[in-house]
């Protein structure tokens, strides 16, 4: 009798372990992802990406607002928002986030300026260059019909702003949509895109001021139609998470690894599992954020696009699981 009972009480006991590690997941899931500021007010930084400098983790993102439109004669999702520029958020424990303003301003009535709320702004990056001194950030720059496709560069000399806006370049006269900026841990930095009609993407290496891109490339998931990347890099080994090209509707992700920045890139399939991961639980990625003082630990920031109401897009940043070159993400 005693013994049913113990081993009752021992299965109850493991049922309870494992709920409770089952719910820890959970609650790590949403830990991180944002919702309001600590005004209370809607965070509005979408496609973005995260520094981390001095202490303070800030958060750059473009701003959605206004009526959502679908621009005519596309053969795709083509739903667009007035160039709304860039905002800055700034955190301590990326839970509490401070809204810092629009750091870089769209203009209006300029319609061959690539700042024009007519234009398009999207996923801007910034990370900081120890040589000059300056904080930069990079930027897709285009028009409605995705076919001026650019990168656009901003400079600053503190991490809130204001940026001063350079200009854009098409790297090497090829396309740049969908884009992403990575600092490797030996100073130089990269900037990864989507290319060739977003059938190919690129990771291009910038000047030493990270201001111009250099000739020095390679094209990676040739033919492969990927976008939105996401690159960080562990023990040596770089990680790269990207979606399919489905306009505004979610898709699978799939990541890649590699021994050098620049490839080769060996394709590893979806790293998301459960109910939904076939929708990557209906985020579109763009940037992974790693915890500072936590060794080992990162975020995976993805959109949950309103395609009909981008301006009530919102969040979901999940953390990554690394076991070697293998990568999973839950939610």
């Amino acid at each position: 009798m005693n013994k049913i009972f113990l081993t009752a009480l021992l299965i109850i006991n493991l049922g309870l372990i494992f709920t409770s590690n089952a719910q820890l997941a959970r609650t790590g899931v949403n830990e991180y992802t944002p919702s309001l500021d600590i005004d209370g007010e809607p965070i509005n930084a979408h496609g973005g990406g995260a520094l981390f400098f001095k202490g303070v983790y800030y958060l750059f993102g473009e701003i959605k607002k206004g009526k959502t439109w679908l621009v005519p004669g596309m053969n795709w999702e083509d739903y667009r928002v007035p160039a709304g520029g860039v905002s800055c958020y700034s955190s301590t424990d990326l839970k509490h986030w401070k809204n810092l303003g629009t750091v870089l301003k769209p203009t209006t009535n300029a319609p061959d300026y690539d700042l024009d709320t007519g234009r398009v702004i999207e996923r801007p990056k910034v990370i900081y260059n120890e040589k000059t001194k300056k904080f930069v950030m990079w930027m897709h720059i285009d028009k409605n019909d995705y076919q001026y496709s650019r990168g656009g560069v901003a400079v600053s000399d503190v991490p809130w702003g204001p940026y001063r806006y350079l200009g854009s370049v098409k790297p090497n006269g090829q396309m740049l949509r969908d884009m992403n900026l990575f600092k490797d841990t030996d100073g130089k930095a990269y900037l990864i895109y989507s290319s060739e009609d977003n059938f190919t993407m690129h990771i291009c290496l910038l000047s030493d001021d990270y201001l111009k891109p250099t000739q020095k490339y390679s094209r990676i998931l040739i033919k492969r139609k990927r976008e939105s990347p996401a690159v960080f890099e562990h023990k040596g080994k770089y990680f790269l998470i990207t979606s399919a090209c489905s306009g505004w509707s979610p898709n699978a992700a799939s990541y890649a690894i590699a021994d050098h920045i620049l490839g080769p890139w060996s394709e590893r399939g979806n790293p998301c599992k459960g109910k939904n991961a076939d929708k990557t639980f209906f985020l579109q990625g763009g940037f992974v954020i790693p915890v500072n003082n936590k060794p080992g630990e990162f975020i995976f920031m993805g959109d949950r696009w309103n395609k009909m109401d981008l301006e009530k897009s919102d969040y979901l940043w999940l953390p990554i699981h690394l076991n070697g070159s293998k990568m999973r993400i839950y939610n």
